[in-house]
């Protein structure tokens, strides 16, 4: 089989293809064929280095965690799935394992069968920043249409599936994007919009409940003049220090700072799915062939587009 694989920290032209043996199935494991993987930020944060701390230095290693495809063969203990079956799925460890080849096999506690209503690159979307959108809607706690919400970042991919979850729990979002993606924001549920290519948010008046940083460009430090005393600032995109620090800090204010860390498993995943029967909408921006790997991981560094970007093995 053909497997995407790289050898040394760097920019996407580590990356090559390399030719693997097919996966042995273990008997709790399920063999997929791929046709689709998404891209995350965090496959680029690991491949350059800057996660050596919980990804390890162990080479040659592969990208991409989530990923959607057919069953091809099934472990002796699993009785979930049959060969054949549409499913989508991850892996167990995002900092050490990638899914970015022809095959690959995976634990079926981490595999979910595909709507049919929906495309293998919309289906390979879901679980990271699917996961990561319910755990930050956990982390907000109890919420009514009174509470006011800041969403920085918001029509990337994990903007795209919390300003929806958050819509169908009727609270006053604040949106902030670029112009292009102000219609977008506002159809996924926002109640207003700032364009940040217009506008500085940090110069509004308006005090937030909560301030969710999905691009990590506006900081803790910064969030905290537009956050009422009793407020939380929600950081999905940590740097490693960030997290035991945010810890000790939080014992001296009441402008709480917290750290999402989030892992895929069915309790979130059955979120995302209910929500997809509700009408939420999952956008795949640009959708490349497999030899366009590189070109792919390129333009997904690029940002400042909507939704996410996948990778079609056909």
């Amino acid at each position: 089989m053909k497997a995407i694989t790289y050898k040394k920290f760097g920019n996407a032209d580590v990356l090559q293809i390399v030719e693997q043996q097919k996966p042995s199935v273990k008997p709790d494991q399920v063999l997929i064929r791929l046709k689709a993987f998404s891209i995350n930020p965090m496959d680029w944060k690991i491949r350059k280095g800057a996660m050596k701390l919980m990804s390890g230095s162990k080479f040659p290693r592969y990208t991409a965690a989530d990923f959607a495809g057919i069953v091809e063969a099934i472990g002796t203990s699993v009785n979930n799935f049959r060969i054949g079956d549409e499913v989508f799925g991850v892996v167990q460890n995002i900092m050490k394992e990638g899914v970015s080849a022809e095959y690959v096999a995976v634990p079926s506690s981490l595999l979910w069968k595909k709507p049919s209503n929906i495309s293998f690159a919309q289906a390979a979307s879901i679980p990271v920043v699917g996961t990561a959108a319910v755990t930050a809607l956990q982390k907000m706690g109890s919420m009514s249409s009174r509470t006011n919400i800041l969403v920085n970042g918001a029509t990337g991919g994990l903007g795209m599936f919390l300003l929806q979850l958050l819509k169908q729990r009727g609270v006053n979002i604040t949106a902030v994007t670029s112009t292009k993606g102000v219609a977008t924001a506002t159809r996924w549920g926002a109640n207003s919009v700032i364009d940040y290519m217009k506008e500085n948010v940090l110069s509004y008046k308006t005090k937030y409940d909560i301030v969710i940083d999905l691009s990590g460009k506006m900081g803790y430090k910064n969030a905290k003049k537009i956050m009422k005393p009793k407020a939380l600032f929600l950081n999905p995109t940590p740097k490693p220090i960030e997290i035991p620090l945010s810890l000790f800090k939080n014992l001296f204010t009441t402008q709480k700072q917290i750290v999402i860390l989030s892992s895929p498993s069915t309790k979130y995943i059955d979120v995302v799915l209910g929500a997809l029967k509700n009408g939420l909408e999952i956008e795949v921006n640009k959708v490349f062939p497999f030899a366009e790997y590189k070109s792919a991981y390129q333009y997904a560094e690029q940002g400042g587009y909507i939704g996410k970007v996948a990778v079609e093995i056909k």
